[in-house]
């Protein structure tokens, strides 16, 4: 049989190099990031700035208040990444924006920030979806071809694969978010947010001895996550159940936190290994990117690991530079658009929470 034809890419390569400015402000972090497209093809990340709005143990962060923590460090970070790249606005070719989904109040804030930019240095304004942003992103550092991607967030969980220049869904979840799922969770057992509720809950597994019983739910390519987290709450209640660990007078059927952050984990994380896997099997795909913030799990990556291997692939995972919410990604995909010829006229330039 002859081989395939390797498509080529509708992309042209840049006449001239091109620089972008991104600002993401979807949830709690506030991302500003400088990228640079060369003539040879390379691309540079010039900086890449984030700060993030942490609130006391046992809270989430509602989206007035992190509104307001974008609008407060929004010229810090800016100015901040600016510096470290060594270029000013009069530089920069577009600026690109998170136009969703989100959170609407921090990204309005953010669009605000954007949009004034646009006005006040006469740039073109590049809206860019914050799922795309994360794949583009991953794409390009790990070096990832066509692999079926796992987006795993606080807000979204999706299986994802390209298809005639769209990223379509093949599997998602029917509930909550991967990442709202272990920070809620976190909140039941007073886990610090700093730096975030999901690290916390990683670096707490580690230490748990027991496999609990846990609902274990996947339809297809989809996966329901509300009950395990009702269930795994429900073993807080449990006479068992010790918060403060093991005591010297207790035997050795107990439940300590960290037996429920491990049982959680493994759980929920099978259940991506195995949605992967058949979007994989469907497209016929040997390569797995992981992005979003509960990418930076490496528990996650470790069993995606084993199961790529089985099937003579490989998994592509980036760090948390690139993992969590940040500007860089945003300038890049949007840089890609600009250089495909899309702009987002100032009257469209609107945020959307879907």
């Amino acid at each position: 049989m002859p081989g395939r034809v390797k498509k080529r890419s509708p992309l042209k390569a840049p006449d001239r190099p091109y620089i972008a400015l991104g600002l993401e402000g979807s949830a709690n972090k506030l991302g500003a990031g400088i990228i640079k497209h060369s003539t040879d093809g390379s691309t540079l990340v010039l900086s890449n700035v984030r700060h993030t709005y942490i609130t006391p143990a046992g809270e989430g962060f509602l989206p007035r208040d992190t509104a307001q923590h974008h609008r407060e460090w929004a010229l810090t970070v800016i100015n901040d990444a600016l510096n470290k790249a060594g270029v000013s606005l009069h530089d920069i070719d577009c600026i690109c924006y998170t136009k969703g989904p989100g959170m609407g109040a921090p990204l309005v804030s953010v669009a605000l920030v954007a949009r004034t930019l646009s006005l006040l240095y006469n740039k073109p304004l590049v809206g860019v979806n914050h799922c795309v942003g994360h794949i583009e992103m991953g794409r390009q550092v790990t070096g990832a071809q066509n692999p079926v991607v796992l987006y795993v967030s606080g807000g979204n969980t999706q299986v994802i694969a390209y298809s005639q220049q769209c990223y379509r869904i093949f599997g998602e979840t029917l509930d909550i978010a991967v990442g709202n799922c272990l920070d809620r969770f976190a909140r039941v057992i007073n886990l610090s947010n700093d730096p975030s509720p999901g690290y916390n809950i990683e670096q707490e597994a580690k230490k748990g001895k027991r496999l609990l019983p846990l609902p274990y739910t996947t339809k297809g390519m989809d996966i329901s996550l509300s009950g395990i987290l009702t269930s795994t709450e429900a073993y807080t209640y449990d006479k068992r159940f010790r918060p403060t660990g093991p005591s010297a007078e207790d035997g050795e059927d107990i439940i300590t936190p960290q037996d429920l952050c491990f049982s959680l984990q493994e759980t929920v994380f099978a259940m991506l290994v195995e949605i992967t896997e058949r979007a994989m099997a469907h497209i016929g795909s040997k390569e797995v990117l992981i992005v979003g913030g509960v990418g930076c799990n490496e528990r996650l990556q470790e069993m995606m690991g084993v199961m790529a291997k089985e099937r003579g692939g490989n998994v592509f995972a980036t760090d948390e530079r690139f993992c969590i919410d940040n500007g860089i990604m945003i300038a890049q995909a949007g840089l890609l658009s600009f250089r495909m010829g899309h702009e987002t006229p100032l009257l469209k330039s609107t945020c959307t929470q879907r």
